[in-house]
């Protein structure tokens, strides 16, 4: 029986993936998360220790930690979800986005080598690439030039994958993700604060004009594109995750509230009427696209549209109100005023 490492398996996509492994193989996993503000262990529903799955709760970055889950499990894979992720923390303070994304995945890269690791996962991001107005979808082979904070600690970790496997034979793979969405997604990022915020009769903040263009991928699709790139990509190779789609932000917002209208009956109109432009991050990059061809080669496609994604995340916030709100936990409404209100993952 082969055992997958997760690390971050209580985060948002990281959950996710651990349900996949344990749905649709019969692998072992292993979930190691330090529950940070974000993490939430009700997304895994009924899991608990036993023959096919343990929780580890712990930093990646403590290598001591790291060097003894992996003697102990003896991991064929480990799949690096663990981050910290969202933007707009990350101009706020830099450190814990250092500390979890570039020393983190340093350690689990020195584990990997020392343990013999067969598959090294990196999770990324399309920010790496910085800002692509005017020019065409980047592809894996363009260069990176990150804009925040966030996104240059990924890019970072992205290097150090790449220099592992040219200096220690590291099996490493990156994945690049677009925009997730879907149930159960922290209330930061921007489809979960609006939805959250219309429910609860809050203004929906969006940053500057709101024209910033982003690609969304349905959270389950972007599992399948990991999950076929662990088992059948090739060791060393990039790959991008898109829908294809980009939209800007106003856009998106606008779905919300039309499918709002149609699922529960909320006034169209006076939910647009709410929509507060709120002044622009500090460095926002204008356009994120990225080719994906890469992972159609492996027979990749994403198999839910925005308008059905959409529709099952909204309908997901009005059959679990109690989930929806309790997403946020302590200190979220501190933050959000921190940020002055800001509207975007």
């Amino acid at each position: 029986m082969r055992t997958a490492l997760v690390t971050g398996g209580c985060g948002f996509i990281g959950g996710y993936f651990v349900q996949h492994l344990l749905e649709e193989t019969e692998w072992r996993v292993v979930n190691h998360d330090k529950l940070t503000y974000a993490a939430n262990c009700a997304r895994l529903g009924d899991i608990s220790d036993g023959d096919r799955y343990r929780f580890v709760r712990g930093d990646i970055a403590d290598a001591a930690l790291v060097n003894d889950v992996f003697r102990t499990e003896r991991p064929w894979a480990v799949l690096n979800f663990a981050a910290e992720s969202h933007v707009d923390r990350s101009i706020v303070e830099t450190a814990p986005f250092v500390e979890a994304n570039v020393v983190g995945t340093q350690v689990l890269l020195d584990a990997a080598r020392e343990h013999g690791v067969e598959r090294f996962i990196q999770i990324s991001t399309d920010e790496v690439y910085g800002d692509c107005d005017g020019m065409e979808p980047r592809h894996e082979t363009n260069s990176l030039s990150p804009s925040n904070p966030y996104a240059a600690s990924k890019a970072a970790a992205d290097l150090l994958c790449m220099a592992y496997r040219r200096t220690h034979g590291v099996s490493v793979q990156i994945i690049r993700s677009c925009n997730n969405y879907g149930p159960g997604q922290y209330p930061e990022k921007l489809i979960p604060l609006m939805v959250r915020n219309a429910l609860s009769d809050r203004d929906l903040p969006v940053y500057g004009d709101g024209l910033q263009q982003r690609d969304w991928v349905y959270v389950e699709d972007n599992v399948r594109a990991i999950y076929m790139a662990l088992v059948e990509g090739e060791t060393g190779e990039i790959y991008n995750v898109g829908a294809g789609r980009p939209q800007t932000n106003l856009d998106v917002i606008h779905a919300i509230c039309r499918i709002l209208g149609e699922e529960a009956g909320m006034d169209e109109q006076e939910l647009l009427a709410r929509i507060s432009h709120v002044p622009d991050r500090p460095g926002h990059d204008l356009i994120y696209a990225m080719n994906f061809s890469n992972i159609a080669k492996l027979g990749w496609a994403p198999r839910i549209s925005f308008e059905e994604g959409l529709r099952r995340t909204v309908r997901w916030h009005l059959e679990h109100p109690e989930r929806t709100n309790n997403l946020s936990g302590p200190g979220y409404a501190e933050y959000f005023q921190q940020v002055h209100s800001n509207g975007e993952g």
